[in-house]
């Protein structure tokens, strides 16, 4: 096994530990004889040195992964680019970080004390994008983060991990498309992300993407364990653009939409 295929293999088993509806819905779909092609793996950081993008990215681009565009989500204080590898049977990655310098000072100094934490190099360990929570932190500064970036308190709270995987719609075989597929995992019990529509983006913009609500998980802190919403997983169909190429990018508006699957109900 390669040192890229441990890495995916190390977060699938850490992402299904905390979201056990990834492994639900793979055995459904298995049921009816698909094929599961992960399209694209989404990782969280700070962008802050030695825990921002390029610190999750390492491994990665020395496995032979290269970026390939940038995403700015002005609303949400994020920044992001997608990465994509010259052997296409590997996933996307996307990978984001949170614009610490655009919160409020009481923020920025509550992610500040949680990074002051994190060894310095901690970055060049092996499997650094998937050893989780790097710090301690009580439940009343995750409620004082989630007050102001959804996204804070949850990386606060589970630190460097898989935020989600994404099942490749293009590759399964018995269903019609997306709403035929979603309509199927409603049946089985699963909630969808509604936010913006079940369905985000369009064959016009070449991107359609759903996803489940999170699943929870009990989450140690300083004070107390807490369970909270962890990991969701995600859908995609890409389409052809006139080139005839497949489509490789995400949309922002509704990669914004999909980053709200992890919010408290």
């Amino acid at each position: 096994m390669s040192s890229l295929d441990e890495l995916l293999s190390r977060m699938w088993s850490d992402y299904v530990a905390i979201a056990p509806q990834a492994e639900r819905i793979r055995a459904l779909l298995g049921e009816r004889g698909e094929r599961i092609v992960n399209d694209h793996i989404a990782l969280r950081g700070f962008d802050l040195p030695g825990v921002d993008i390029e610190a999750l990215d390492r491994e990665f681009v020395a496995a032979g992964y290269q970026a390939a565009q940038s995403y700015e989500f002005p609303d949400k204080h994020l920044l992001a680019y997608h990465y994509e590898h010259a052997d296409q049977r590997r996933p996307r990655l996307f990978i984001s970080a949170l614009d610490v310098a655009s919160l409020s000072s009481e923020a920025q100094a509550a992610i500040g004390a949680l990074v002051a934490q994190v060894p310095a190099g901690a970055a060049a360990e092996p499997m650094f994008a998937t050893s989780g929570r790097r710090w301690s932190i009580d439940h009343a500064t995750y409620q004082r983060l989630r007050a102001e970036s959804e996204y804070a308190a949850w990386l606060a709270a589970f630190g460097f991990r898989a935020n989600h995987f994404t099942i490749s719609v293009n590759h399964l075989t018995t269903f019609a498309g997306l709403a035929e597929l979603d309509a199927f995992l409603t049946e089985q019990g699963f909630q969808l992300n509604q936010s913006g529509g079940e369905i985000k983006g369009s064959p016009a913009q070449l991107l359609e993407q759903s996803a489940t609500l999170a699943d929870e998980a009990d989450v140690p802190m300083e004070d107390g364990t807490f369970r909270i919403p962890s990991c969701y997983v995600e859908f995609a169909r890409r389409y052809r653009g006139a080139d005839g190429r497949l489509f490789q990018g995400f949309i922002e508006g509704s990669a914004a939409r999909l980053f709200e699957s992890t919010d408290p109900r």
